[in-house]
């Protein structure tokens, strides 16, 4: 999941793509905001973007490209980008767009996720939001390096379970998955994420990604720690918790109100990408990020990449 300078705040409560945006994972660095075209370095496929294009580039986008190509794995079981990711990312912009095709996780975000997954020697994932299943393919290809059988358990369950409320896009990315040959190790829940995330009450996951609604982001925390979801040494990771219009509210103590203003600052926060926009977006990540960095459960590291990725442990687990 890419992102750029101005990363949108997307307001998709109002919008069909309303807890299904995975990642709009535009690059680390800031870029001036000149026009609403986007450089022709901007993609999801950092490794095999040609140097040539690369002129131009920051130090930090070229440092985040040259970082990406440099994790690139030879000797794994599964490779460290799967085959049909390259596809994805090509028909996703086909269909929706090129900035649309950014919500999907890019390269380096997907082995940074496959890492955590092989760190923990993780065996179940469960993840809110799916949009076309480049997150889940990723998480999917690591569990096989893991050792971990595709199809159902005992239990009818496969080893991960996606959350999204797009039938449009579950649809997408269930096809995704039999590209990618890996369907029998994801299954696709539509409808409500809050409710279908508290029906998994019971089960236990190694890693919990949330990258759906901004505004639900407390309430599915909250009800992976409360119903104990996450197994002993498992890991949050919550994704886009640094958009541009939740840094200006740097030093404010949540949670806050609309009466609290953010910091003036320099670049734009809110670029026009063709999504609905919102400050309160900011608000309510801002209020999430505090909530989750004082509560005495659970340990919060954010890591400043692409729109900003917290990391959470539970501090009982």
């Amino acid at each position: 999941m890419f992102r750029i300078t101005s990363r949108p705040c997307y307001s998709i409560q109002n919008t069909p793509y309303y807890q299904a945006i995975p990642s709009i994972l535009v690059q680390v660095a800031k870029l001036p905001v000149k026009s609403m075209s986007l450089p022709s370095y901007y993609t999801s496929s950092e490794t095999t973007i040609p140097v040539d294009q690369l002129k131009d580039a920051s130090p930090e986008h070229l440092r985040l490209y040259y970082a990406a190509q440099v994790s690139v794995n030879p000797n794994l079981s599964t490779p460290s980008i799967p085959a049909s990711i390259p596809k994805l990312y090509t028909d996703t912009q086909a269909t929706e767009g090129k900035h649309m095709a950014l919500m999907a996780v890019s390269e380096y975000q997907g082995m940074l996720q496959n890492f955590f997954v092989g760190l923990l020697n993780a065996k179940r994932i469960v993840e809110v939001g799916t949009f076309t299943g480049a997150s889940a393919i990723f998480f999917a290809n690591a569990l096989k390096r893991n050792g971990v059988a595709g199809g159902p358990d005992a239990n009818g369950n496969k080893p991960i379970i996606s959350l999204d409320i797009s039938e449009k896009f579950a649809d997408i990315a269930r096809k995704n998955f039999v590209a990618a040959g890996v369907d029998d190790y994801i299954d696709v829940i539509v409808g409500d994420a809050r409710e279908n995330l508290a029906s998994l009450a019971g089960q236990t996951f190694d890693i919990a990604f949330i990258d759906a609604d901004k505004p639900s982001y407390e309430a599915y925390y909250n009800t992976v720690v409360e119903n104990k979801m996450l197994a002993k040494g498992g890991l949050i990771i919550a994704d886009n918790t640094a958009f541009d219009c939740v840094t200006p509210f740097i030093g404010t103590q949540g949670p806050i109100g609309d009466d609290v203003a953010p910091l003036k600052v320099s670049f734009p926060t809110e670029m026009a990408i063709g999504l609905g926009l919102s400050e309160a977006i900011g608000r309510a990540l801002h209020n999430f990020n505090e909530y989750v960095r004082k509560d005495p459960r659970s340990e919060v590291l954010m890591l400043p990449l692409f729109t900003g990725i917290s990391l959470i442990r539970l501090l009982d687990a």
